[in-house]
């Protein structure tokens, strides 16, 4: 199961990013851990300076903006 954090304090851009990642994630059948971080510190030790961020199995993947299907189905690939 992959651990998958999107990173951001709230704002549209990133609750879409934590929606868009469940959806694809759930037509392929994978199972994952959907977390959401918004806190500015845990943000910033990511170094992501810009949201949403998305940190997979502790690794950043995507900074800035919301990703698209084809992105994230790339990812759980």
């Amino acid at each position: 199961m992959k651990t998958i954090k999107v990173l951001g304090t709230g704002c549209a851009n990133c609750k879409t990013t934590l929606k868009l990642i469940g959806e694809v994630a759930a037509a392929k059948g994978i199972a994952v851990q959907l977390e959401k971080v918004e806190d500015i510190k845990d943000i910033m030790a990511y170094g992501v300076m810009s949201t949403p961020g998305v940190v997979i199995d502790g690794k950043v993947v995507h900074a800035g903006g919301i990703p698209g299907r084809d992105k994230i189905d790339g990812w759980l690939a």
